[in-house]
Protein backbone atom coordinates (compact mmCIF):
# COMPACT_ATOMS: atom_id res chain seq x y z
CA UNK A 1 0.00 0.00 0.00
CA UNK A 2 1.44 3.34 -0.94
CA UNK A 3 2.35 6.14 1.86
CA UNK A 4 -0.67 8.37 0.21
CA UNK A 5 -3.11 5.78 0.62
CA UNK A 6 -1.91 4.94 3.95
CA UNK A 7 -2.77 8.52 5.12
CA UNK A 8 -5.78 8.12 3.72
CA UNK A 9 -7.34 5.77 5.48
CA UNK A 10 -5.28 7.23 8.43
CA UNK A 11 -7.68 10.40 8.23
CA UNK A 12 -11.08 8.59 6.85
CA UNK A 13 -10.30 6.43 10.88
CA UNK A 14 -9.39 9.81 12.77
CA UNK A 15 -12.63 11.65 10.73
CA UNK A 16 -15.38 8.58 11.99
CA UNK A 17 -13.41 8.77 15.58
CA UNK A 18 -14.11 13.06 15.41
CA UNK A 19 -18.05 12.14 14.36
CA UNK A 20 -18.22 9.48 17.35
CA UNK A 21 -17.26 11.63 19.83
CA UNK A 22 -19.73 14.55 18.46
CA UNK A 23 -22.34 12.27 18.67
CA UNK A 24 -21.40 10.97 22.42
CA UNK A 25 -20.91 15.14 23.54
CA UNK A 26 -24.44 16.29 21.80
CA UNK A 27 -26.23 12.76 23.30
CA UNK A 28 -24.55 13.67 26.76
CA UNK A 29 -25.92 17.40 26.09
CA UNK A 30 -29.06 16.15 25.64
CA UNK A 31 -29.15 13.97 28.51
CA UNK A 32 -27.85 16.83 30.70
CA UNK A 33 -30.86 19.50 29.30
CA UNK A 34 -33.28 16.24 30.25
CA UNK A 35 -32.26 16.16 33.58
CA UNK A 36 -32.46 19.96 34.45
CA UNK A 37 -36.20 20.04 33.26
CA UNK A 38 -36.73 16.99 34.41
CA UNK A 39 -39.27 19.07 37.04
CA UNK A 40 -41.39 19.85 33.75
CA UNK A 41 -45.02 18.14 33.75
CA UNK A 42 -45.41 15.70 30.65
CA UNK A 43 -48.26 18.39 29.19
CA UNK A 44 -45.58 21.14 29.42
CA UNK A 45 -43.16 19.02 27.83
CA UNK A 46 -45.10 18.07 25.06
CA UNK A 47 -46.27 21.84 24.54
CA UNK A 48 -42.41 22.86 24.48
CA UNK A 49 -41.69 20.45 21.75
CA UNK A 50 -44.63 20.77 19.60
CA UNK A 51 -43.43 25.29 20.38
CA UNK A 52 -39.85 24.87 18.76
CA UNK A 53 -39.16 23.12 15.78
CA UNK A 54 -36.64 20.43 16.22
CA UNK A 55 -33.46 19.04 14.14
CA UNK A 56 -33.97 15.71 13.06
CA UNK A 57 -31.40 13.56 11.27
CA UNK A 58 -32.12 14.71 7.44
CA UNK A 59 -31.68 11.64 5.23
CA UNK A 60 -33.29 13.07 1.73
CA UNK A 61 -32.91 16.66 0.16
CA UNK A 62 -34.58 19.47 2.39
CA UNK A 63 -37.87 20.54 0.64
CA UNK A 64 -38.48 24.09 1.48
CA UNK A 65 -41.41 24.77 -0.17
CA UNK A 66 -44.77 22.92 -1.97
CA UNK A 67 -44.55 21.83 -5.49
CA UNK A 68 -47.76 23.40 -6.27
CA UNK A 69 -46.75 27.03 -4.30
CA UNK A 70 -45.84 29.77 -7.05
CA UNK A 71 -43.22 32.29 -6.49
CA UNK A 72 -43.74 34.72 -9.85
CA UNK A 73 -47.11 36.34 -8.61
CA UNK A 74 -48.75 38.39 -5.81
CA UNK A 75 -51.64 36.48 -3.98
CA UNK A 76 -55.09 38.12 -5.62
CA UNK A 77 -57.71 36.96 -3.89
CA UNK A 78 -59.79 39.43 -2.11
CA UNK A 79 -62.32 39.62 0.77
CA UNK A 80 -61.30 38.54 3.96
CA UNK A 81 -58.15 36.25 3.37
CA UNK A 82 -55.01 37.41 4.76
CA UNK A 83 -52.90 39.29 2.27
CA UNK A 84 -49.75 38.93 4.58
CA UNK A 85 -49.34 35.65 4.42
CA UNK A 86 -46.13 34.79 2.66
CA UNK A 87 -46.38 32.37 -0.27
CA UNK A 88 -42.88 30.79 1.28
CA UNK A 89 -44.02 28.77 4.64
CA UNK A 90 -40.77 28.73 5.63
CA UNK A 91 -41.00 32.54 5.94
CA UNK A 92 -44.14 32.54 8.15
CA UNK A 93 -43.43 29.68 10.53
CA UNK A 94 -40.85 32.39 12.40
CA UNK A 95 -41.28 32.00 16.42
CA UNK A 96 -39.61 35.89 16.65
CA UNK A 97 -42.45 37.38 18.55
CA UNK A 98 -43.17 39.97 15.79
CA UNK A 99 -43.91 37.15 13.16
CA UNK A 100 -46.27 35.39 15.78
CA UNK A 101 -46.96 31.82 16.86
CA UNK A 102 -48.09 31.00 13.02
CA UNK A 103 -47.73 27.10 12.95
CA UNK A 104 -47.33 25.39 9.54
CA UNK A 105 -50.83 23.44 10.18
CA UNK A 106 -52.73 26.64 10.85
CA UNK A 107 -55.51 26.68 8.25
CA UNK A 108 -56.20 29.82 6.15
CA UNK A 109 -59.87 29.77 7.40
CA UNK A 110 -60.65 33.29 8.83
CA UNK A 111 -60.89 33.61 12.33
CA UNK A 112 -64.48 35.48 11.51
CA UNK A 113 -65.55 32.42 10.30
CA UNK A 114 -64.55 29.96 13.42
CA UNK A 115 -66.63 29.72 16.76
CA UNK A 116 -63.70 29.43 19.67
CA UNK A 117 -64.46 29.11 23.07
CA UNK A 118 -62.10 30.02 25.84
CA UNK A 119 -61.40 28.58 29.30
CA UNK A 120 -64.08 30.25 30.80
CA UNK A 121 -67.07 29.22 28.23
CA UNK A 122 -67.14 33.06 26.68
CA UNK A 123 -66.94 33.18 22.61
CA UNK A 124 -66.96 36.93 22.71
CA UNK A 125 -63.53 37.68 20.75
CA UNK A 126 -61.76 36.70 17.44
CA UNK A 127 -58.75 35.96 17.42
CA UNK A 128 -56.05 33.28 15.26
CA UNK A 129 -55.80 30.52 17.82
CA UNK A 130 -57.71 30.55 21.13
CA UNK A 131 -54.72 27.58 21.59
CA UNK A 132 -52.08 29.53 21.46
CA UNK A 133 -52.73 31.69 24.74
CA UNK A 134 -50.13 29.97 26.47
CA UNK A 135 -47.52 31.06 23.93
CA UNK A 136 -48.77 34.24 24.67
CA UNK A 137 -48.72 34.43 28.49
CA UNK A 138 -45.15 33.15 28.34
CA UNK A 139 -44.49 36.61 25.90
CA UNK A 140 -46.06 39.03 28.74
CA UNK A 141 -44.19 37.58 31.38
CA UNK A 142 -41.16 38.87 29.24
CA UNK A 143 -42.64 41.92 28.76
CA UNK A 144 -43.37 42.96 32.27
CA UNK A 145 -39.87 42.43 33.41
CA UNK A 146 -39.24 44.80 31.28
CA UNK A 147 -41.82 47.27 32.09
CA UNK A 148 -41.46 47.58 36.31
CA UNK A 149 -42.78 51.48 36.32
CA UNK A 150 -46.07 50.33 34.38
CA UNK A 151 -46.13 47.41 37.07
CA UNK A 152 -45.01 49.92 39.71
CA UNK A 153 -48.48 52.28 39.05
CA UNK A 154 -50.74 49.12 38.71
CA UNK A 155 -49.42 47.75 42.79
CA UNK A 156 -49.95 51.44 44.01
CA UNK A 157 -53.26 52.61 42.45
CA UNK A 158 -55.41 48.95 42.18
CA UNK A 159 -56.44 49.29 45.71
CA UNK A 160 -58.00 52.22 44.48
CA UNK A 161 -59.50 51.35 42.00
CA UNK A 162 -59.56 54.52 39.97
CA UNK A 163 -60.92 53.58 36.45
CA UNK A 164 -63.83 51.44 38.54
CA UNK A 165 -66.74 51.88 36.42
CA UNK A 166 -64.73 52.80 33.31
CA UNK A 167 -65.82 50.83 29.84
CA UNK A 168 -62.68 51.22 27.55
CA UNK A 169 -62.17 50.68 24.16
CA UNK A 170 -58.82 50.59 22.70
CA UNK A 171 -57.70 50.04 19.37
CA UNK A 172 -53.25 50.14 19.42
CA UNK A 173 -50.86 47.71 18.12
CA UNK A 174 -51.47 44.20 20.37
CA UNK A 175 -48.28 42.91 21.15
CA UNK A 176 -46.67 41.89 24.80
CA UNK A 177 -46.47 45.49 25.96
CA UNK A 178 -49.91 46.75 25.15
CA UNK A 179 -51.16 43.41 26.79
CA UNK A 180 -49.38 44.87 29.89
CA UNK A 181 -51.06 48.03 29.44
CA UNK A 182 -54.25 46.41 29.39
CA UNK A 183 -54.08 43.73 31.93
CA UNK A 184 -52.99 47.11 34.29
CA UNK A 185 -55.83 48.83 32.73
CA UNK A 186 -58.63 45.57 34.09
CA UNK A 187 -56.36 45.63 37.52
CA UNK A 188 -57.27 49.16 38.21
CA UNK A 189 -60.82 48.32 38.41
CA UNK A 190 -61.68 49.08 33.94
CA UNK A 191 -63.49 46.68 32.12
CA UNK A 192 -62.20 46.73 28.61
CA UNK A 193 -62.27 45.64 24.94
CA UNK A 194 -60.04 46.06 21.92
CA UNK A 195 -58.88 45.45 18.96
CA UNK A 196 -55.60 46.66 16.23
CA UNK A 197 -54.73 49.77 14.77
CA UNK A 198 -52.35 47.86 11.86
CA UNK A 199 -53.28 44.39 10.50
CA UNK A 200 -49.73 43.09 10.44
CA UNK A 201 -48.29 44.15 14.06
CA UNK A 202 -50.74 41.90 16.19
CA UNK A 203 -49.07 39.31 17.94
CA UNK A 204 -51.89 36.45 17.65
CA UNK A 205 -50.16 34.53 20.82
CA UNK A 206 -50.83 37.73 22.81
CA UNK A 207 -54.42 38.32 21.35
CA UNK A 208 -55.07 34.41 22.36
CA UNK A 209 -53.64 35.16 26.30
CA UNK A 210 -56.03 37.93 26.58
CA UNK A 211 -58.64 36.45 25.16
CA UNK A 212 -58.00 33.51 27.60
CA UNK A 213 -57.71 35.87 30.89
CA UNK A 214 -61.53 37.36 29.51
CA UNK A 215 -60.55 40.85 27.58
CA UNK A 216 -62.59 40.90 24.35
CA UNK A 217 -59.90 40.96 21.49
CA UNK A 218 -60.80 41.22 17.98
CA UNK A 219 -57.75 41.49 15.90
CA UNK A 220 -55.06 38.96 13.89
CA UNK A 221 -52.08 39.46 12.22
CA UNK A 222 -52.84 39.35 8.48
CA UNK A 223 -56.49 41.17 8.62
CA UNK A 224 -58.11 42.43 5.15
CA UNK A 225 -59.52 46.02 5.05
CA UNK A 226 -62.66 44.53 5.65
CA UNK A 227 -61.77 43.01 8.86
CA UNK A 228 -60.17 45.82 9.94
CA UNK A 229 -63.56 47.89 10.70
CA UNK A 230 -65.12 44.97 11.00
CA UNK A 231 -63.17 44.42 14.13
CA UNK A 232 -63.49 47.96 15.38
CA UNK A 233 -67.29 47.28 15.13
CA UNK A 234 -67.19 44.51 17.05
CA UNK A 235 -65.37 46.36 19.75
CA UNK A 236 -68.07 49.19 20.15
CA UNK A 237 -71.30 47.51 19.19
CA UNK A 238 -72.41 44.82 21.61
CA UNK A 239 -75.17 44.14 23.29
CA UNK A 240 -75.39 45.74 26.93
CA UNK A 241 -72.32 46.97 26.71
CA UNK A 242 -71.38 50.69 25.79
CA UNK A 243 -68.18 52.67 25.99
CA UNK A 244 -67.28 55.81 27.61
CA UNK A 245 -63.50 56.12 27.12
CA UNK A 246 -61.65 54.94 24.10
CA UNK A 247 -57.83 54.48 23.69
CA UNK A 248 -56.77 55.05 20.08
CA UNK A 249 -53.72 55.02 18.06
CA UNK A 250 -53.90 56.62 14.31
CA UNK A 251 -57.52 58.05 15.06
CA UNK A 252 -59.99 54.95 13.27
CA UNK A 253 -61.07 54.01 16.50
CA UNK A 254 -62.44 57.40 16.83
CA UNK A 255 -63.57 58.40 13.65
CA UNK A 256 -65.73 55.06 13.51
CA UNK A 257 -67.38 55.98 17.36
CA UNK A 258 -67.91 59.60 15.53
CA UNK A 259 -69.13 58.59 11.87
CA UNK A 260 -71.22 55.24 12.72
CA UNK A 261 -72.25 56.06 16.32
CA UNK A 262 -73.09 59.12 17.18
CA UNK A 263 -74.93 58.98 19.98
CA UNK A 264 -72.11 56.39 21.71
CA UNK A 265 -69.68 59.19 20.66
CA UNK A 266 -71.52 61.69 22.67
CA UNK A 267 -70.91 59.76 25.69
CA UNK A 268 -67.62 59.51 25.50
CA UNK A 269 -65.94 60.58 28.82
CA UNK A 270 -62.73 60.95 27.19
CA UNK A 271 -59.86 60.50 24.58
CA UNK A 272 -56.05 59.48 24.56
CA UNK A 273 -54.88 59.55 21.12
CA UNK A 274 -51.12 58.25 20.91
CA UNK A 275 -50.19 59.29 17.25
CA UNK A 276 -49.31 61.81 15.27
CA UNK A 277 -52.12 61.08 12.77
CA UNK A 278 -54.84 60.65 15.38
CA UNK A 279 -53.63 63.79 17.02
CA UNK A 280 -54.00 65.90 13.28
CA UNK A 281 -57.55 64.35 13.35
CA UNK A 282 -58.49 65.40 16.36
CA UNK A 283 -57.31 68.90 16.32
CA UNK A 284 -59.43 68.84 12.73
CA UNK A 285 -62.44 67.97 14.52
CA UNK A 286 -61.89 70.68 17.27
CA UNK A 287 -60.78 73.35 14.85
CA UNK A 288 -64.47 72.34 13.02
CA UNK A 289 -66.54 72.67 16.40
CA UNK A 290 -67.39 68.89 16.00
CA UNK A 291 -65.33 67.20 18.86
CA UNK A 292 -67.53 67.17 21.75
CA UNK A 293 -65.75 65.15 24.47
CA UNK A 294 -61.99 66.50 25.91
CA UNK A 295 -59.41 64.52 24.25
CA UNK A 296 -55.68 64.08 25.54
CA UNK A 297 -52.73 64.65 23.05
CA UNK A 298 -50.29 61.52 23.97
CA UNK A 299 -48.69 62.21 21.08
CA UNK A 300 -46.65 65.64 21.98
CA UNK A 301 -46.25 64.83 25.80
CA UNK A 302 -42.47 64.74 26.82
CA UNK A 303 -42.44 61.27 27.41
CA UNK A 304 -43.97 60.13 24.32
CA UNK A 305 -42.51 62.21 21.86
CA UNK A 306 -38.61 62.44 23.74
CA UNK A 307 -38.77 58.65 24.18
CA UNK A 308 -40.63 56.36 22.48
CA UNK A 309 -41.00 58.50 19.06
CA UNK A 310 -36.91 58.86 19.50
CA UNK A 311 -35.42 56.31 21.26
CA UNK A 312 -37.56 53.02 20.11
CA UNK A 313 -37.14 54.35 16.59
CA UNK A 314 -33.33 54.44 16.83
CA UNK A 315 -33.57 51.00 17.92
CA UNK A 316 -36.18 49.11 15.54
CA UNK A 317 -35.65 50.90 12.36
CA UNK A 318 -32.14 48.97 11.57
CA UNK A 319 -34.08 45.81 13.66
CA UNK A 320 -37.22 45.51 10.78
CA UNK A 321 -34.44 46.31 8.12
CA UNK A 322 -31.82 43.93 8.74
CA UNK A 323 -35.07 40.97 9.49
CA UNK A 324 -36.76 41.42 6.07
CA UNK A 325 -33.91 42.61 3.47
CA UNK A 326 -30.70 40.89 5.42
CA UNK A 327 -28.90 44.46 4.48
CA UNK A 328 -26.09 45.86 5.30
CA UNK A 329 -25.33 49.85 5.73
CA UNK A 330 -21.96 50.60 6.25
CA UNK A 331 -21.44 53.01 2.47
CA UNK A 332 -25.81 52.64 1.79
CA UNK A 333 -27.01 55.97 0.79
CA UNK A 334 -30.37 56.21 2.29
CA UNK A 335 -32.82 58.71 2.81
CA UNK A 336 -35.17 59.96 5.65
CA UNK A 337 -37.79 61.73 4.86
CA UNK A 338 -38.98 64.06 8.34
CA UNK A 339 -36.76 65.15 10.27
CA UNK A 340 -39.08 65.08 13.93
CA UNK A 341 -38.58 62.60 16.86
CA UNK A 342 -38.98 59.76 14.45
CA UNK A 343 -36.69 61.12 11.53
CA UNK A 344 -33.69 61.86 14.09
CA UNK A 345 -34.04 58.14 16.07
CA UNK A 346 -33.51 56.55 12.16
CA UNK A 347 -30.71 58.95 10.94
CA UNK A 348 -28.80 58.67 14.26
CA UNK A 349 -28.91 54.59 14.07
CA UNK A 350 -28.14 54.81 10.03
CA UNK A 351 -25.17 56.96 10.56
CA UNK A 352 -23.95 54.82 13.47
CA UNK A 353 -23.66 51.73 10.73
CA UNK A 354 -21.89 53.59 8.17
CA UNK A 355 -24.67 54.54 6.42
CA UNK A 356 -24.34 57.86 4.17
CA UNK A 357 -27.68 59.62 5.10
CA UNK A 358 -29.55 62.18 3.74
CA UNK A 359 -32.80 63.92 4.81
CA UNK A 360 -35.89 65.86 3.45
CA UNK A 361 -38.00 68.44 5.40
CA UNK A 362 -40.58 71.21 4.77
CA UNK A 363 -39.95 72.72 8.08
CA UNK A 364 -37.07 74.56 8.17
CA UNK A 365 -36.37 74.61 11.81
CA UNK A 366 -36.16 70.84 11.77
CA UNK A 367 -34.26 71.06 8.41
CA UNK A 368 -31.35 73.58 9.85
CA UNK A 369 -31.31 70.69 12.94
CA UNK A 370 -30.50 68.06 9.79
CA UNK A 371 -28.00 70.57 8.81
CA UNK A 372 -26.53 70.86 12.28
CA UNK A 373 -26.53 67.48 12.93
CA UNK A 374 -24.59 66.63 9.73
CA UNK A 375 -26.92 65.68 7.35
CA UNK A 376 -27.59 66.93 3.97
CA UNK A 377 -30.96 68.54 3.18
CA UNK A 378 -32.34 67.55 -0.45
CA UNK A 379 -35.12 66.96 -2.04
CA UNK A 380 -36.23 63.74 -2.50
CA UNK A 381 -36.34 64.52 -6.48
CA UNK A 382 -32.84 65.03 -6.54
CA UNK A 383 -31.11 61.63 -5.36
CA UNK A 384 -33.96 59.59 -5.88
CA UNK A 385 -32.08 57.52 -8.39
CA UNK A 386 -28.93 56.32 -6.94
CA UNK A 387 -29.75 56.42 -3.13
CA UNK A 388 -30.07 52.55 -1.87
CA UNK A 389 -32.86 53.24 0.85
CA UNK A 390 -35.76 55.37 1.32
CA UNK A 391 -37.54 55.66 4.69
CA UNK A 392 -40.84 58.12 5.29
CA UNK A 393 -41.54 59.15 8.57
CA UNK A 394 -43.68 62.38 8.11
CA UNK A 395 -47.00 61.42 8.87
CA UNK A 396 -48.58 62.64 5.84
CA UNK A 397 -49.45 61.63 2.38
CA UNK A 398 -47.82 60.76 -1.11
CA UNK A 399 -44.05 61.75 0.26
CA UNK A 400 -42.94 58.67 -2.12
CA UNK A 401 -44.92 59.08 -5.49
CA UNK A 402 -45.21 56.62 -8.21
CA UNK A 403 -42.96 59.26 -10.61
CA UNK A 404 -40.46 59.39 -8.03
CA UNK A 405 -40.87 54.90 -7.71
CA UNK A 406 -40.43 54.71 -11.52
CA UNK A 407 -36.98 56.70 -11.45
CA UNK A 408 -36.21 54.58 -8.39
CA UNK A 409 -32.73 52.32 -9.53
CA UNK A 410 -32.88 48.86 -9.40
CA UNK A 411 -32.97 46.98 -5.57
CA UNK A 412 -33.87 50.06 -3.99
CA UNK A 413 -35.65 49.56 -0.73
CA UNK A 414 -38.43 51.58 0.28
CA UNK A 415 -40.26 51.18 4.03
CA UNK A 416 -42.20 53.78 6.41
CA UNK A 417 -41.92 54.32 9.90
CA UNK A 418 -44.97 56.35 10.23
CA UNK A 419 -48.39 55.30 11.50
CA UNK A 420 -50.33 55.45 8.66
CA UNK A 421 -49.68 53.76 4.97
CA UNK A 422 -50.35 56.64 3.11
CA UNK A 423 -46.91 57.82 3.35
CA UNK A 424 -46.05 55.43 -0.09
CA UNK A 425 -48.48 56.02 -3.13
CA UNK A 426 -48.43 52.02 -2.96
CA UNK A 427 -51.90 52.44 -4.33
CA UNK A 428 -50.34 53.61 -7.83
CA UNK A 429 -48.05 49.98 -7.94
CA UNK A 430 -51.30 47.75 -8.26
CA UNK A 431 -51.29 48.29 -11.98
CA UNK A 432 -51.32 45.68 -14.76
CA UNK A 433 -47.74 46.16 -16.44
CA UNK A 434 -45.84 46.20 -12.50
CA UNK A 435 -45.57 42.41 -11.47
CA UNK A 436 -45.84 41.77 -7.45
CA UNK A 437 -43.44 39.08 -6.23
CA UNK A 438 -43.54 37.87 -2.81
CA UNK A 439 -40.32 37.28 -1.25
CA UNK A 440 -40.76 36.92 2.47
CA UNK A 441 -43.41 37.71 4.78
CA UNK A 442 -43.62 41.36 4.44
CA UNK A 443 -41.18 41.35 1.63
CA UNK A 444 -42.51 42.08 -1.91
CA UNK A 445 -40.22 42.64 -5.48
CA UNK A 446 -42.21 45.39 -7.40
CA UNK A 447 -41.35 44.48 -10.93
CA UNK A 448 -40.90 46.70 -13.61
CA UNK A 449 -41.29 45.90 -17.69
CA UNK A 450 -37.55 46.21 -17.96
CA UNK A 451 -36.54 43.93 -14.78
CA UNK A 452 -35.92 47.00 -12.71
CA UNK A 453 -37.14 45.49 -9.06
CA UNK A 454 -38.11 47.67 -6.05
CA UNK A 455 -37.95 46.47 -2.63
CA UNK A 456 -41.33 47.14 -0.75
CA UNK A 457 -41.57 46.49 3.18
CA UNK A 458 -44.85 45.51 4.89
CA UNK A 459 -46.83 47.33 1.44
CA UNK A 460 -45.70 50.99 3.37
CA UNK A 461 -47.13 49.98 6.57
CA UNK A 462 -45.54 50.42 9.73
CA UNK A 463 -42.18 48.84 9.85
CA UNK A 464 -40.95 47.96 13.09
CA UNK A 465 -44.14 46.68 14.21
CA UNK A 466 -45.01 45.01 11.09
CA UNK A 467 -41.97 43.58 10.91
CA UNK A 468 -39.82 42.83 13.82
CA UNK A 469 -40.53 44.45 17.33
CA UNK A 470 -40.03 47.35 19.47
CA UNK A 471 -37.67 47.78 23.31
CA UNK A 472 -40.39 47.13 25.78
CA UNK A 473 -38.66 49.53 28.05
CA UNK A 474 -39.19 52.86 25.99
CA UNK A 475 -43.13 51.65 25.72
CA UNK A 476 -43.32 51.16 29.21
CA UNK A 477 -42.67 54.65 29.46
CA UNK A 478 -45.45 55.46 26.54
CA UNK A 479 -48.01 52.85 28.19
CA UNK A 480 -47.37 54.52 31.79
CA UNK A 481 -48.60 57.52 30.03
CA UNK A 482 -51.80 56.25 28.69
CA UNK A 483 -52.71 54.72 31.48
CA UNK A 484 -52.11 58.06 33.61
CA UNK A 485 -53.90 60.11 30.97
CA UNK A 486 -57.13 57.61 31.18
CA UNK A 487 -57.27 58.37 34.91
CA UNK A 488 -56.80 62.24 34.61
CA UNK A 489 -59.45 62.09 32.41
CA UNK A 490 -62.15 59.59 33.66
CA UNK A 491 -61.64 61.07 37.02
CA UNK A 492 -61.24 65.18 36.33
CA UNK A 493 -64.43 67.12 37.29
CA UNK A 494 -66.57 68.02 34.05
CA UNK A 495 -65.10 71.58 34.76
CA UNK A 496 -61.87 70.92 34.19
CA UNK A 497 -61.54 69.58 30.27
CA UNK A 498 -63.77 71.04 27.90
CA UNK A 499 -64.38 69.49 25.04
CA UNK A 500 -60.88 69.99 23.28
CA UNK A 501 -57.71 68.61 22.96
CA UNK A 502 -55.42 68.65 25.78
CA UNK A 503 -51.28 68.12 26.52
CA UNK A 504 -50.74 65.86 29.68
CA UNK A 505 -49.87 68.26 32.47
CA UNK A 506 -45.86 68.92 33.19
CA UNK A 507 -46.36 67.54 36.52
CA UNK A 508 -47.42 63.91 34.92
CA UNK A 509 -44.88 63.79 32.72
CA UNK A 510 -42.09 64.39 35.15
CA UNK A 511 -44.23 61.58 37.49
CA UNK A 512 -43.90 58.67 34.65
CA UNK A 513 -40.16 59.91 34.17
CA UNK A 514 -39.30 59.79 37.84
CA UNK A 515 -41.10 55.70 37.70
CA UNK A 516 -38.64 54.28 35.53
CA UNK A 517 -35.35 55.77 36.86
CA UNK A 518 -34.75 53.05 39.31
CA UNK A 519 -34.26 50.84 36.89
CA UNK A 520 -30.97 52.52 36.12
CA UNK A 521 -30.20 53.34 39.72
CA UNK A 522 -30.59 56.66 38.94
CA UNK A 523 -30.60 59.30 41.75
CA UNK A 524 -32.15 62.68 41.58
CA UNK A 525 -30.73 65.96 43.16
CA UNK A 526 -32.68 67.65 45.58
CA UNK A 527 -32.99 71.00 45.29
CA UNK A 528 -32.23 73.12 48.54
CA UNK A 529 -35.12 76.02 49.63
CA UNK A 530 -33.42 78.46 49.15
CA UNK A 531 -32.34 77.22 45.27
CA UNK A 532 -36.00 76.49 45.08
CA UNK A 533 -36.85 80.07 45.71
CA UNK A 534 -34.34 81.38 43.71
CA UNK A 535 -36.00 79.86 40.26
CA UNK A 536 -39.53 80.28 41.64
CA UNK A 537 -40.26 76.56 41.93
CA UNK A 538 -41.62 74.16 43.70
CA UNK A 539 -39.21 71.47 45.08
CA UNK A 540 -41.70 68.52 44.20
CA UNK A 541 -41.72 70.29 40.99
CA UNK A 542 -43.06 70.81 37.99
CA UNK A 543 -39.15 71.55 37.07
CA UNK A 544 -39.75 73.69 33.71
CA UNK A 545 -42.88 75.61 32.52
CA UNK A 546 -44.91 74.14 29.34
CA UNK A 547 -43.36 76.28 26.93
CA UNK A 548 -39.65 74.57 27.46
CA UNK A 549 -38.39 72.88 24.76
CA UNK A 550 -36.58 69.96 25.40
CA UNK A 551 -33.30 69.44 23.68
CA UNK A 552 -33.29 66.98 21.04
CA UNK A 553 -30.26 67.34 19.18
CA UNK A 554 -28.73 63.99 17.59
CA UNK A 555 -25.51 64.30 19.66
CA UNK A 556 -27.54 63.69 22.31
CA UNK A 557 -29.13 61.01 21.54
CA UNK A 558 -26.00 58.64 20.71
Amino acid sequence: MSESAVDAKLELKQASKDVKESENVAEKYSAMTVSKNSEMTMGELTSALSAVPTHKPVKKQIQFVEDKQEFSRFPTKTGRRSLSRSISQSSTDSYSSAASYTDSSDDETSPRDKTQVNSRGSTDFCVKNIKQAEFGRREIDIAVQDMSALISLRKRAQGEKPLAGAKIVGCTHITAQTAVLIETLVSLGAQCRWTACNIYSTQNEVAAALSERGVPVFAWKGESEDDFWWCIDQCVNTEGWQPNMILDDGGDLTHWVYKKYPNVFKKIRGIVEESVTGVHRLYQLSKAGKLCVPAMNVNDSVTKQKFDNLYCCRESILDGLKRTTDVMFGGKQVVVCGYGEVGKGCCAALKALGSIVYVTEIDPICALQGCMDGFRVVKLSEVVRHVDVIITCTGNKNVVTRDQLDRMKNGCIVCNMGHSNTEIDVASLRTPELTWERVRSQVDHVIWPDGKRVILLAEGRLLNLSCSTVPTFVLSITATTQALALIELYNAPESRYKQDVYLLPKKMDEYVASLHLATFDAHLTELSDEQAKYLGLNKNGPFKPNYYRYCNSLFNTI
